[in-house]
């Protein structure tokens, strides 16, 4: 296995249930990927260095079948699962229990009570084979075959258009008031989806289902005690962990996969097969060698969307964050944007290449969801956007509004950091008044740094290639290999998020992964 992150750890778990011989081999120094925690700036803080909450963790077969809690994971909840401040009006919440967020959008909306509850309803009925369907393996034939038995139930073709149609016709179509199409957008917005576009809806619902039926769970004391229990699961059940070990190359020996070349030279074998938790561009374009590979394959990569790049910046707060609006319930996660018109535009603005000029932020305030991350009275927070990648930037949309030097060049030096990271942080300083005299400390990750901790994280792209539909289903990575977990390479599997389902922390592709290989090895003993 190479690559120790969420879907490399399921994936390695997997195989070693099945009574495999497992070596995952990893080229940080700490297993987890993007699943990782620090107190890299302020050693009375831990901040996330990348994800951090994990609604599809504890919803998708693939993580929840491991029973990790009996390997010392532990999960924590806000007292709201997410909120979006509005200026000088109500927040929009989502609470975990369906009758509180339904009486505060009755409060701001009337009848707006009542159709939240009947979408929680209608989640009742498809949720969970929607769920699995998204999550199983491609295609999804006994998944698909349980949501056409209930779609008659729940509004048959008529609910599909919902799910087909953009999430801000969603929220405008079954809500009066502005609070819960925020909540929809703004979950839509946590992939580089267009919100006006389509099938963007079934990914909004999809996040707010979610929240709504088992929350946004963080692990309590950092985002890295999740992988840590993913390794000690596997070490208890035979497999090994190197960390510290850059793969090089996978050796394809008569056309199949037989081992690896480690960076110091080591040549390890790999008697039944290689299973790569890596970025299809890595996989595709460096550890295989080219002519080893189907020429399909190596055509369809050339197209491959990485999907935008990201900054995130940590805050280590000496009080809490000083809402001008006080939410009724704290939530976990925070969407900021004024509103979905507002949203929108500054996802179009990174869709066309441009910094955006008032981006639309995903926050967390981590000791609000999990009391060890900071001393009591302070608040661990986090918050990312996202930008373009460096070949498709075409310039800063805030460039006429600062001609005297704040202008993002987009290059994410140290300088851009800081200008991008003053422009992030205006934007809570304007929801919450003295923001900044909270802040102890700051630190600004861009495309640079966050690629230099998860190679998978190519410019800063969070999901191992565009969401978006074009690579989607049977088109991810490329369509040549049909959303198959299959390389064209035997014995060779893709097991990372470029890998069918895509991004999100729900080892479902690492368990595709790990059930292609095995069906592979017994057919070969056939």
């Amino acid at each position: 296995m190479v690559g120790a992150g969420p879907n490399g750890l399921v994936a390695a778990n997997r195989l070693a249930d099945a009574g495999w011989s497992v070596l995952v081999l990893e080229e940080q120094d700490d297993v987890g990927g993007a699943v990782r925690s620090d107190r890299g700036h302020d050693p009375d803080f831990v901040h996330d260095t990348f994800s951090a909450f994990y609604p599809l963790a504890v919803a998708s077969a693939a993580l929840r079948g491991l029973d990790l809690e009996r390997h010392g994971l532990v999960w924590e909840h806000a007292p709201a699962v997410l909120g979006h401040p509005r200026p000088d009006a109500p927040w929009a919440i989502l609470h975990r229990d369906r009758d509180v967020t339904a009486a505060l959008f009755e409060q701001q909306h009337a009848g707006d009570g009542e159709a939240w509850h009947e979408l929680c309803r209608t989640w009742d009925v498809i949720g969970p084979a929607l769920i699995d369907a998204v999550t199983g393996p491609y295609p999804p034939l006994r998944a698909g075959a349980s949501m056409l038995a209930r779609l008659p139930r729940v509004g048959g073709l008529d609910l599909v258009r919902d799910l087909l149609m953009p999430v801000a016709t969603l929220g405008r179509d079954r809500f009066g008031g502005p609070g819960p199409g925020l909540l929809l957008a703004g979950n839509a917005g946590h992939a580089d989806l267009p919100i006006e576009g389509a099938g963007s809806g079934v990914f909004g619902l999809l996040l707010t289902m979610l929240g709504q039926t088992v929350g946004y769970p963080v692990p309590r004391g950092g985002a890295g005690e999740l992988s840590r229990a993913l390794r000690r699961r596997l070490e208890a059940a035979g497999g090994e962990v190197a960390t510290g070990t850059a793969v090089r190359r996978v050796v394809v020996e008569g056309g199949r996969a037989v081992g690896v070349v480690t960076a110091d030279g080591t040549r390890l074998g790999a008697r039944r097969a290689v299973l790569a938790a890596v970025a299809a561009p890595h996989l595709f374009g460096g550890l295989v060698d080219e002519v080893d590979l189907p020429s399909s394959v190596v055509r369809g990569m050339r197209r491959f969307d990485p999907g935008p790049g990201t900054v995130k910046v940590d805050w280590a707060l000496d009080g809490p964050v000083p809402w001008a609006v006080p939410p009724p319930h704290a939530p976990g996660t925070v969407h900021v944007a004024d509103s979905v018109a507002d949203l929108t535009v500054s996802l179009a603005e990174v869709e066309v290449g441009l910094v955006p000029r008032h981006p639309f932020l995903l926050a967390g305030q981590m000791t609000t969801s999990d009391p060890t991350r900071s001393p009591a009275g302070t608040e661990s927070l986090w918050a990312y956007t996202h930008v373009p990648q460096p070949d498709r930037l075409v310039g800063d949309a805030a460039a006429d509004d600062d001609p005297a030097g704040g202008v993002v060049r987009g290059v994410w030096d140290a300088d851009d950091l800081e200008r991008f990271g003053d422009r992030i942080q205006a934007r809570l300083e304007r929801l919450a008044p003295g923001f900044g005299s909270r802040v102890r400390s700051r630190r600004v990750l861009g495309p640079h740094e966050l690629e230099a901790r998860n190679a998978n994280l190519i410019g800063g792209a969070l999901n191992g290639g565009t969401a978006q539909l074009h690579q989607q289903l049977l088109f991810r990575p490329v369509p040549a290999l049909l959303g198959r977990a299959g390389t064209g390479v035997r014995g060779l599997f893709l097991a990372s998020a470029s890998a069918h389902p895509g991004g999100g922390v729900h080892g479902s592709a690492g368990a595709n992964a790990a059930r292609a290989a095995l069906w592979h090895a017994r057919l070969r003993r056939r």
